[in-house]
């Protein structure tokens, strides 16, 4: 299997501007250029886009805006995965032979219509995807007797990360105590239990190994890829207290990276909803069944980082399409020790987990320094 490195990235302030998504796109590959002088547009022969905003032809106008001719130009839309699939993609044209630098961009507004799928009615009514949340907190405090106290940790968790990066939507901290008096949405869920749709872009630039060793000396490596798509109507998923796709798909990257998951050092987790980041932690091994709580709290009050370093989706802000890539970004600036005062010590493996629309489809990367 030939070596994918990652080269370059960028990425924009998370907030919730009316700019328009090219403006968004364009903005993160400006400063993926200015911050990595070393790289040469002409040597970018693939552009793809991630991202579910409704506009056409947005790689091929990216391209041209960023000045760049690529030899394959072309959009990914996946829900909030799309991030990852494009990654996934990307590595697959180097791989293959059929590209040897490929960038990767991603971006979504506050408004995206990829918050709800309307082919599956089974999700509800929301324009935001709290339904299929609720089920999800409702079954797993009922099987492991967790409280909603409980929960809103990861809450108070991940704005705590969240306030040490720049880049994030929010910066402010909460107590439990604030996080359970937020405004009540369903029966188990409170607005700061929820990730907010956001306006962001974030891109990266993976390259082949003979490129990536010619552009820099401290690149971070792919070595393993999982993905797993289980449904689309999350009414089909086996459980409502874990991720079957997730834990698939994570099986199936430590696999191919030859690891296993305690030799993984930092991770970002997609906790769309604070139910969301016990039930990814259990289905990817790093806590047993019932116990992902357990392992939160072990880090909550603490400068421990490993999980969620950035603040996550529930601190950071969930501009879908951006997403995956902005995880991704996460854990490669962790392996180069420039991750600023979110850095965990002696990083040098970490796993991406992105994940779509109740986990009915998931993606895991590993990535090495």
């Amino acid at each position: 299997m030939k070596k994918v490195g990652i080269v370059g990235h960028g990425i924009t302030q998370f907030s919730r501007s009316d700019e328009k998504i090219e403006t968004v796109l364009l903005k993160s590959v400006k400063k993926l250029f200015e911050n990595n002088s070393e790289l040469d547009k002409e040597h970018v022969d693939s552009v793809l886009v991630s991202t579910n905003n409704e506009s056409k032809y947005l790689s091929p106008i990216l391209s041209e805006s960023a000045g760049i001719k690529p030899k394959i130009a072309h959009s990914i839309e996946s829900l909030c995965n799309s991030g990852t699939n494009s990654i996934v993609s990307a590595y697959s044209y180097i791989a293959s032979g059929l590209a040897d630098m490929v960038l990767v961009s991603g971006a979504e507004r506050y408004d995206s219509p990829g918050q709800i799928l309307q082919w599956d009615n089974s999700r509800g009514e929301f324009k935001h995807p709290i339904f299929w949340a609720s089920i999800f907190a409702k079954s797993y405090k009922r099987k492991y007797l967790i409280s909603d106290e409980q929960l809103a940790s990861v809450s108070v968790k991940n704005h705590k990360h969240a306030k040490e990066n720049p880049n994030a939507l929010s910066n402010k901290t909460y107590s439990i105590q604030e996080v359970m008096t937020s405004k009540k949405l369903t029966d188990d869920l409170r607005l700061l239990d929820c990730s907010r749709p956001c306006t962001g872009g974030a891109s990266i630039i993976l390259a082949s190994e003979e490129m990536t060793k010619k552009i820099t000396s401290n690149p971070t490596w792919i070595t393993g890829i999982g993905q797993m798509t289980t449904s689309a109507s999350f009414t089909k998923n086996s459980s409502f207290s874990s991720m079957e796709s997730t834990k698939l798909a994570g099986r199936a990257a430590l696999k191919m990276a030859n690891k296993e998951i305690q030799d993984v050092d930092v991770a970002e987790i997609h906790d769309a909803f604070t139910v969301c980041e016990p039930m990814a932690l259990e289905s990817l091994g790093f806590s047993n069944a019932g116990e992902g709580m357990k392992t939160i709290n072990e880090m909550n009050g603490t400068d421990d980082f490993k999980i969620n370093p950035r603040g996550g989706l529930i601190g950071c802000g969930h501009p879908l399409g951006a997403t995956g890539i902005a995880q991704t970004i996460e854990i490669s600036q962790q392996l180069q020790t420039e991750a600023g005062r979110r850095q965990v010590d002696g990083a040098s493996v970490g796993l991406v987990h992105n994940m779509s629309a109740a986990a009915t489809s998931s993606t895991v990367l590993i990535l090495e320094k």
